[in-house]
């Protein structure tokens, strides 16, 4: 576990949420709230979180639709730990169970969701440089296939629930080769840095017993201007809304 002397408490949505985070190892940047606004919940249904760390995708989503239900599972006790202190310490419901989603406990296989969200690891295995911090490591470089993220998240999924994930856009070939038909009415979002940047990560959307066309859509570019010309932040009005403000990302 970590101690306090490990730890930094972080801002989130402009200090809406204080999350506590380890200063050495995996910490959330602006991908898991992304993810949050990209999750079209409503009051009352049920959300799990695959590989949830520190809690920061649930917890923005929390915060910003009351009344769902949350659940996040998290294989690291130490990140699942920080995710039960920081859903308690922001008022936030949010039922944390420490398991490998390649081996969830019986009774939340038993279990079935409107939701399902997940931003799995970005490295391929033999990809990059290892990381000096096992955390970092585990949440980083992909141990668990992405094809089984896939299944374990379709298999969790009620009828006509919703998978939203968050992926590298390099990633996107082998994300839809590994799709199956019990998804479908597949929308994807690239975010791009800025205007006519390359795509470095995508929103993916899909839906259990779907049967609408595959959507790719206009890319939603996160910073002003073309290059960075002054210090501080250059946000443009949409990334802004959605980080700052805990606002929907409308597909």
């Amino acid at each position: 576990m970590f101690s306090e002397s490990d730890l930094t408490c972080d801002g989130f949505l402009d200090g809406r949420l204080r999350l506590w985070q380890p200063r050495q190892g995996y910490r959330a940047g602006s991908d898991p709230v992304f993810l949050a606004a990209a999750v079209p919940a409503r009051a009352g249904q049920t959300v799990l979180e695959l590989g949830c760390g520190a809690g920061a995708a649930a917890l923005c989503l929390g915060w910003r639709v009351r009344g769902i239900d949350l659940t996040g599972v998290e294989r690291q006790p130490a990140y699942a730990a920080l995710a039960r202190r920081n859903a308690a310490e922001n008022g936030i419901p949010l039922e944390v169970v420490q398991a490998d989603l390649a081996a969830l406990p019986d009774d939340l296989r038993a279990r079935s969701f409107d939701h399902v969200i997940a931003n799995p690891p970005y490295l391929e295995p033999g990809r990059g440089t290892p990381a000096g911090d096992s955390g970092k490591e585990q949440a980083f470089r992909e141990e668990t296939p992405l094809s089984m993220w896939l299944d374990v998240a379709t298999r969790r999924l009620a009828p006509g629930g919703w998978l939203t994930m968050i992926l590298r856009a390099s990633r996107l070939a082998a994300l839809l080769r590994r799709v199956d038909d019990r998804l479908g009415s597949i929308s994807v979002l690239p975010l791009a840095g800025r205007q006519g940047d390359v795509a470095g990560r995508i929103l993916m959307r899909a839906r259990k017993g779907g049967r609408g066309e595959f959507r790719l859509l206009a890319p939603l570019v996160l910073h002003e201007g073309a290059t960075h010309r002054h210090d501080g932040e250059s946000y443009a009005a949409t990334a802004k809304s959605v980080l700052r403000d805990g606002k929907p990302l409308e597909f």
